[in-house]
């Protein structure tokens, strides 16, 4: 089914190196795209839509591993190594990698990648975001959404040219065209702009009940009711 077939309004949300790019699908089949230094200056991208995704976690572990991030690699085989463990949060405000490493080992038996350690920032900002923007929020993973839109794990790593085409394809196939996105495309990867775009076709499956949660049923966020679970 294409995403604007039921006739809605969906953003998808992607970290890059200068802040975050949204790909806006709006209700009359359009794509757009939106580049912003924080989360807050989303504004009018995500005014009385229907839904957000982001690759982000949203909600993080006091104590081992989350049951999403172990989902999410089951299902991704090959992939698996794009999804990395969401740090836990006594880690993230470590001064240092070997501080909060040697944190993270405490409690969790393992240490902390550098890669999930320089996602700190943005974790605690579309924390913060989340719970105070009106919109319904989930946090998805790419590679899971793509998996899922495929029926499979993609073939090659987004990194690669073949990956490139493959995933833009499959876009492609689901009504989503990123061929112009305007200014935005210049301020975000490749890599970047897929992702936000795969992530805007998850929060629309999301949103008419289409989607898959993992693990499902979700866990829950330590003193909240929030569910914890990378969906798609």
């Amino acid at each position: 089914m294409s995403w604007h077939s039921v006739g809605m309004s969906v953003v998808g949300v992607d970290g890059c190196k200068r802040g975050w790019i949204a790909i806006v699908l709006d209700d009359a089949g359009r794509t757009r795209g939106q580049f912003v230094g924080h989360l807050d200056d989303l504004g009018d991208a995500i005014e009385g839509v229907d839904a957000v995704a982001i690759d982000i976690p949203i909600g993080l572990p006091s104590t081992g591993r989350r049951q999403a991030d172990d989902a999410a690699r089951d299902l991704l085989g090959p992939r698996r190594n794009s999804v990395f463990y969401a740090p836990v949060r006594e880690a993230i405000t470590a001064a240092t990698h070997a501080e909060a490493s040697a944190i993270s080992k405490r409690i969790t038996g393992h240490g902390i990648s550098q890669q999930s350690l320089a996602l700190a920032p943005k974790i605690l900002e579309a924390e913060r975001w989340a719970v105070s923007t009106t919109a319904p929020v989930w946090e998805v993973h790419p590679e899971v959404s793509f998996a899922v839109m495929l029926g499979h794990p993609a073939d090659h790593p987004k990194s690669t040219w073949s990956g490139l085409r493959e995933r833009l394809d499959a876009l492609r196939d689901a009504g989503i065209i990123v061929d112009d996105i305007g200014s935005a495309g210049a301020m975000a990867g490749a890599d970047d702009v897929l992702d936000a775009a795969v992530a805007a076709w998850s929060a629309a499956r999301l949103r008419r009940g289409d989607g898959i949660s993992l693990p499902d049923p979700p866990e829950t966020a330590p003193g909240t009711s929030r569910p914890i679970a990378i969906w798609a």
